[in-house]
């Protein structure tokens, strides 16, 4: 008898899980993650950690499931980039319109610092619930960077570097001890754009006056009980006050389940016909370098490699399956050759089936390169992108070396064999050819950029000369094509493809177990695309390193602190 009930129990247990309304929940403590894994250790530094693209899909899918009522974020302290925050901030916005209830709950929104960016987010809710004992740190939007060349001349140690042109700041940080006004007038824009947006989101979603906006911005930060009465949130409870009142609404004995989760579980009920035509989807993230993608076992980001990336592109290029590509960049640039390869192979792939580009959080520099043929560019308004220009040259460490003791003697064959020794300045005739070098890079970009750009020479050289442009401020030059994310580059693709709506989106390359591990046949199989663990000797100091002259990411970089959070 005590079996049967048993058996009766859990029947009954799980006949309510398929039929209960569920609660969408989605915990962004940990962040989110751009794509699918890319190497193996990648796999499992990410095997917690939720992909942008289930939520997207998730929430798409939820939009027209029934059982679904509700959606409830906890926004955590683990800070998201300014676009993919943006995009996040759409899909919310479909959910919303489709008549569902859209939660954000905060433990805070800045703990005794800023917290602008994630209450963004949370502004595009229909409810917002603050912790009692948080704050809202809404207080606006700031750029700051350090100059370290009094520093390094006190130490010793000096910079030869050229620019293209006085917009490519990156190099200032060594040469200058201040701000130059081609470098303020840049940030301040950017600065300006951003605070733009984030004025007219948080006003939209709380529906108020963008000027009361910003004089918002100019009191906070707030206290909990201030940010209630201000109107910045909707209440202070603790997080089972907020969950219990959102299961309640929702109604019934309403289920809890993860998007990401429900994403997964939708996809393998409706498992597309794996020769159906669809869309490759085909990330690059990273500095870009030469040689494969892949992460340190020691830390730091991963890389961008031209040869995985360009494996993936040749391979998609010919799958008759493939009807479009969807290429997703989220780079601060790096090589310049390696981003030419990249360019190159877009080139190719665009003259058989539509490229779309998809812009992360940063697609600059570099980012841009490999980004500009594509048939469509598609931006949030708040990425980083641009950064047309090139900087290099070398740090001089004779005086340093000298006065803690280090002596150093060379033998070489070719009067110009030890040019990058970091013991020596340049000659005049090397510090030529440095400048030959930066010419001829220059040159080749804007030049690509005005090809593909439909531009004349003339224009792309002033929408180039190094500048940073938000995603917004890059729409009005001509830089980019539309506004919008992931999402809507996939609708691109599809539509460009004459695929239906709903066609299969694969992350490409897509390999068996089997083709894993055989390992390519040659540079054209598909297997070639796959990314490995690389051994950087620096691990997590390798933007320190290179920042410092030691093995650094490529001329084409944009620094780490042009990241808005």
């Amino acid at each position: 008898m005590d079996a049967g009930k048993a058996i009766f129990e859990t029947v009954d247990r799980l006949r309510q899980r398929r039929t209960a309304p569920l609660v969408l929940e989605l915990d962004l403590t940990e962040g989110l993650t751009e794509g699918p894994p890319a190497d193996p250790l990648a796999a499992v530094l990410s095997m917690r950690r939720t992909r942008l693209s289930d939520v997207l899909s998730g929430l798409r899918r939820a939009c027209q499931d029934s059982r679904v009522k509700a959606l409830i974020v906890k926004i955590g302290g683990n800070p998201l980039g300014l676009a993919m925050v943006q995009e996040l901030r759409e899909a919310v916005s479909r959910f919303r319109a489709s008549g569902k209830l859209t939660v954000a709950f905060g433990e805070t929104f800045g703990e005794f610092g800023s917290g602008t960016v994630p209450y963004y987010l949370a502004s595009a809710f229909e409810r917002v619930y603050l912790q009692p004992s948080g704050d809202v740190g809404l207080t606006g939007v700031a750029v700051e960077q350090r100059f370290v060349k009094n520093a390094l001349t006190k130490l010793g140690v000096g910079y030869e570097l050229g620019q293209r042109h006085e917009y490519k700041t990156a190099a200032n940080t060594f040469t200058q001890d201040h701000m130059t006004e081609a470098h303020r007038e840049s940030t301040a824009r950017i600065v300006e754009s951003v605070t733009e947006q984030l004025v007219a989101g948080i006003a939209e979603g709380r529906r108020l006056d963008p000027a009361k906006v910003r004089e918002l911005i100019d009191r906070g930060p707030f206290i909990g009980a201030e940010a209630l009465e201000a109107g910045l949130v909707d209440g202070l409870a603790y997080r089972d006050e907020v969950y219990d009142e959102v299961k309640q609404a929702a109604g019934g004995e309403a289920q809890l389940l993860f998007v990401s989760k429900y994403a997964r579980a939708a996809a393998v009920r409706k498992l597309p016909n794996p020769t159906a035509d669809g869309v490759a989807l085909i990330h690059g993230t990273g500095q870009i370098r030469t040689g494969r993608s892949g992460r340190s076992p020691l830390g730091g980001g991963g890389a961008m490699g031209s040869d995985t990336v360009s494996a993936a592109l040749r391979a998609a290029r010919r799958d008759e399956h493939v009807k479009a590509v969807v290429f997703r960049v989220d780079s601060p640039g790096g090589s310049y050759v390696a981003s030419d390869t990249v360019w190159r192979e877009v080139v190719l792939t665009r003259r058989v089936k539509p490229v779309i580009v998809s812009m992360g959080d940063v697609a600059a520099s570099g980012g841009y390169f490999v980004s500009m043929a594509a048939d469509v560019i598609v931006a949030q308004p708040g990425t980083l992108t641009g950064s047309i220009g090139v900087f290099g040259g070398k740090p001089v460490l004779s005086e340093l070396l000298e006065r803690i003791g280090i002596t150093s003697e060379q033998v070489a064959e070719g009067a110009n064999a030890g040019m990058f020794s970091t013991t020596r300045a340049f000659s005049p005739e090397q510090w030529e050819r440095v400048n030959a070098w930066l010419d001829r890079i220059y040159d080749d970009f804007v030049g690509k950029v005005a090809q593909c750009r439909e531009l004349t020479r003339d224009r792309a050289h002033e929408l180039a000369r190094g500048r940073v442009w938000t995603g917004a401020d890059a729409l009005s030059g001509g830089l980019v094509d539309e506004l919008g994310g992931l999402d809507d580059a996939l609708r691109l693709a599809r539509k460009r493809a004459g695929l239906t709506d709903d066609a299969p989106v694969r992350s490409y390359p897509r390999l068996n177990p089997l083709e894993r591990l055989r390992g390519p046949e040659s540079s054209e199989d598909k297997a070639a695309a796959l990314a490995r663990v690389r051994l950087d000797a620096w691990g997590p100091l390798a933007r320190l390193s290179a920042e410092l002259g030691l093995p650094a990411g490529g001329p084409l970089s944009l620094p780490g602190w042009y990241t808005i959070r």
